[in-house]
């Protein structure tokens, strides 16, 4: 029988007595990057235009136990464009979490104004033109059916990219203008008429005077129309 060499015999004892475990091994870096590069890749493929991104190296100082089951995901409240974060976390049994920077940029063809505009002016086809640019946060157009009868709230300089709040929808009633009121329920339909108090789109709220005084509210419709709910 071979004897074991006295050294390595004290080795074992000093190692019993302090109840030498072997370190796990460590989760690769590059995997976890790895896996935050998919996710981006996966949900950014249906966006219009084209996606670039760059993700930040993980802090070499950051030592994880190594997992067979990662899982990225994309944080409470977080975009996928701009400056954001990709979390992955350890689908396993005393699992962890890490958080991995990431830069995402989209560019695309927005539409912008071909020429100064004042406000209230109704969108045309002549007032369009587009520019293909680099985009950190959403909004903007790409169709001009997306913004065609709008109504600009203010004015708005040439080239501007026109955003959602730019502008609104064309009023359907206007603030003193005689609208026929509709009121339907079950198995009658009523009209009449009255004086609308305010500007309202259609599908907004709009305050009606009636010939009583009575003063009812409604939902605007086209062509003049105030939907009465009973």
């Amino acid at each position: 029988m071979r004897l074991m060499h006295p050294m390595k015999k004290i080795l074992a004892f000093v190692c019993l007595l302090l109840a030498c475990t072997v370190a796990p091994a460590a989760q690769d870096h590059a995997q976890i990057r790895n896996a935050a590069a998919a996710f981006v890749r996966q949900q950014t493929a249906d966006l219009p235009g084209k996606t670039t991104y760059r993700l930040e190296e993980i802090d070499p100082r950051i030592a994880l136990p190594e997992c067979a089951r990662l899982e990225a995901f994309l944080p409470a409240g977080s975009q996928l464009i701009g400056r954001t974060s990709i979390g992955v976390r350890c689908a396993e049994k005393n699992g962890w979490s890490i958080f991995v920077p990431v830069q995402i940029k989209v560019s695309l063809s927005l539409l912008t104004t071909a020429r100064q505009l004042p406000p209230g002016h109704v969108l045309r086809e002549e007032d369009l033109a587009s520019q293909t640019t680099e985009i950190s946060r959403t909004g903007g157009f790409t169709a001009p059916g997306q913004v065609l009868g709008k109504v600009l709230r203010y004015n708005v300089a040439a080239g501007q990219v026109l955003r959602e709040d730019m502008l609104r929808p064309p009023y359907s009633v206007t603030q003193g203008q005689v609208v026929q009121l509709s009121v339907q329920g079950s198995g009658f339909s009523v009209r009449s008429e009255g004086v609308a108090l305010n500007n309202a789109g259609e599908g907004q709220a709009v305050q009606v005077r009636v010939g009583s005084g009575r003063v009812i509210g409604g939902i605007a419709r086209a062509n003049g129309t105030v939907e009465i709910r009973p």
